[in-house]
């Protein structure tokens, strides 16, 4: 597996000097949605991953804007949206807040982009409602697999049962906010070098600010525990299953340095998806979007041109 399994798009892309500051956002049918300015173009969603946010997209977005009329949204408890009235956090309930927000958007069929947890709520998206989606990219999504990873924090595991997850959330909370997200971000990525400081300054305000939020722990906790019960699906339920049924245009793509869904997976999805392509990014952890934006955007583009064309041949 390597980068030279799928194409790239050839499509000028913006530049900018430094980095990207973070795209505006408003409340919107009951989550908070960034977006890059619109200009017609077809559009399309962003979901982010577990403890992540919108912001995990700035990058691409900004790279496909006047590609795409790109939309980030904050799941249900993340970023700066509201938990869930149910209280829930199961996987079912993320998906249920994407397809709403996609419905009364009304914006016709999006490009449907996600990563890690976000990659498992846009698959149930596209399995539930094809109407909905256009194309699908998933950034090394989280299906299931209950295999251990390598490098993990062994505290991880103690979050899926409920009483010894607050204890272990209001230690985690005893960090410095900068601490934390330093820790995070090098997790995600492949090459911790490589992460720009103003992301770190970034990721420490976003976890000072959510330290406030009495959800913030529930949040992470319960989406943890809802995506494992997810992993114990059978039937029509079982994300593989779902995937199976996909006939959207599908781009996977996983780094090698993954430490959080193992890049093994890449090939069993790969021939899940039934008309799939599979990008795989030397020394790329986590976060590809983040870690390596204008690869992932050039291999969407050529999902696109390549969707198109062969519309055009029907």
């Amino acid at each position: 597996m390597s980068r030279t399994d799928v194409r790239l798009a050839d499509t000028s892309l913006p530049t900018w000097d430094g980095v990207l500051p973070p795209w505006p956002g408003t409340e919107q049918h009951g989550l908070f949605v960034r977006s890059a300015p619109w200009t017609g173009a077809e559009p399309a969603l962003f979901v982010h991953g577990l403890g992540g946010a919108s912001t995990n997209w700035t990058d691409l977005m900004g790279l496909l804007a006047g590609q795409v009329d790109g939309a980030a949204l904050d799941l249900p408890g993340f970023g700066r949206s509201a938990p869930p009235e149910s209280g829930s956090y199961a996987l079912r309930t993320h998906t249920r807040a994407v397809i709403a927000l996609l419905e009364r958007q009304d914006r016709g069929p999006v490009h449907l982009f996600g990563n890690s947890l976000g990659g498992a709520v846009s698959t149930q998206v596209a399995a539930r409602r094809p109407d909905l989606v256009r194309t699908l990219t998933l950034v090394s999504p989280a299906l299931p697999s209950l295999r251990p990873r390598r490098g993990l924090d062994p505290r991880l595991p103690l979050l899926l049962v409920p009483g010894l997850s607050q204890v272990l959330s209001r230690r985690l909370a005893e960090a410095s906010p900068e601490a934390r997200a330093r820790a995070v971000l090098e997790l995600c990525f492949g090459d911790p070098s490589q992460i720009p400081e103003q992301r770190l300054r970034e990721a420490a305000e976003e976890v000072g600010r959510r330290n406030g939020l009495r959800h913030s722990s529930d949040a992470f906790a319960g989406s943890l525990r809802g995506l494992i019960a997810s992993y114990l699906e059978r039937g029509h339920r079982n994300l593989w299953q779902q995937a199976a049924g996909i006939r959207v245009p599908t781009l996977l793509v996983w780094g090698t340095e993954d430490r959080l869904v193992d890049v093994a997976l890449a090939p069993k999805a790969l021939a899940a998806f039934p008309s799939s392509r599979l990008l795989v990014l030397p020394g790329v952890g986590h976060v590809a979007q983040m870690e390596r934006p204008e690869t992932v955007a050039r291999a969407f583009l050529a999902l696109r041109e390549d969707a198109d064309a062969q519309r055009a041949r029907a």
